[in-house]
């Protein structure tokens, strides 16, 4: 019997640290400044109202979690650093926009249990050169990865929201 509640409490714990780790493989600092050759310009701020509301909305099939997000520009480029939910933790993506399509998307941190292996360049690279056609979905279809469904629709939500987010800046005087 103290084998088995020995057996029960490793478990737990086992369990319990792979709930609050985060692999962190790049820092969002470390990111931007790759993506900017170490100038990084000053963040702007997009307010989250209205009918940048309602089409996030729609992207995300959930309310967005902020009233406001962070980006840089420079030029036609623009990188935001966004989360969203896999199964039941934040993934927290790095995405580079250039013109209208998407240059670089990056897992900078991974925080649940399974579906890590979106964060390989094989799954990522699919990312590159997509678009957003008018019905807010991208123009090229994404592989998905058996064992990381979750994950990879996190990832194709959060590249849809960037390119949107993109769309609205650049085209709002």
């Amino acid at each position: 019997m103290k084998q088995f509640k020995h057996n029960i409490l490793i478990t737990l714990i086992l369990l319990f640290s792979s709930l609050v780790t985060a692999e962190v493989y790049q820092t969002p600092e470390a990111f931007l400044k790759q993506t900017f050759d170490a100038r990084v310009p000053e963040p702007k701020v997009l307010w989250i109202s209205g009918d940048v509301r309602t089409r996030a909305e729609q992207i995300l099939q959930h309310r967005p979690d902020t009233l406001r997000t962070r980006y840089w520009q420079q030029g036609s480029r623009t990188a935001w650093i966004l989360e969203e939910i896999g199964k039941e933790r934040p993934i927290t993506v790095g995405i580079v926009i250039n013109d209208e399509s998407i240059e670089t998307i990056k897992v900078l941190v991974f925080r649940e249990s399974r579906g890590w292996e979106v964060k390989y360049p094989f799954f990522t690279n699919q990312f590159k050169q997509a678009e957003l056609n008018a019905d807010l979905e991208l123009n090229k279809s994404i592989d998905g990865i058996t064992g990381a469904t979750l994950s990879v629709r996190a990832l194709t939500k959060l590249s849809r929201l960037a390119l949107f987010f993109h769309e609205h800046v650049t085209r709002t005087p």
